[in-house]
């Protein structure tokens, strides 16, 4: 069994009023461009998810910065479904701090989750359905190299889709 049920693309931090692309990208919503992640921590615990978030995902030390995207809706943070999850965020990020495993401090910051608004259609699986899309080839498959490089235990060669997981309903 894989240990991510589905990753759905979406922006959590504002109203939801304003959680459409055009919108967000304008950095003055309060959104960030967010993941959900739903998976089975049988299979994957949140520590790992957390450690995978910090290694591949992004620079963590990049303060409202996501590669060439700049801008309030490209912070890196992180936006717990529970307190439980909310204590281990901030003591990972305290960990790494310490250790100065980046060399400086974090950027990273772990905001209340209010809501969690799904993206448009068309940014859902959208480097399975687009992966010569320019962007992708020079920002994201190196993510997922590194991905299958430095995590091979937690790496899906099938990724878990939105599609898959809708159809699945």
């Amino acid at each position: 069994m894989k240990p991510l049920k589905v990753v759905m693309s979406g922006y959590s931090g504002g109203a939801a009023g304003t959680a459409k692309y055009d919108a967000v990208g304008s950095g003055s919503t309060g959104h960030a461009e967010s993941v959900r992640v739903t998976y089975d921590p049988k299979k994957v615990s949140y520590g790992k998810l957390l450690q995978i978030y910090f290694s591949v995902a992004h620079n963590p030390t990049e303060l409202n910065r996501q590669g060439p995207d700049r801008g309030t809706q490209y912070r890196s943070t992180i936006f717990p479904a529970n307190a439980e999850q909310e204590r281990v965020a901030r003591a990972y990020i305290e960990q790494l701090n310490k250790a100065k495993t980046f060399g400086k401090p974090l950027a990273t910051t772990v905001e209340p989750l209010k809501a969690f608004y799904p993206a448009e259609a068309y940014h859902q699986d959208f480097l399975t359905l687009n992966p010569s899309y320019p962007y992708i080839v020079i920002n994201d498959l190196p993510k997922v190299d590194n991905l299958q490089r430095l995590f091979p235990d937690a790496y899906q060669v099938k990724p878990a889709l939105v599609s898959t997981a809708t159809a699945a309903r």
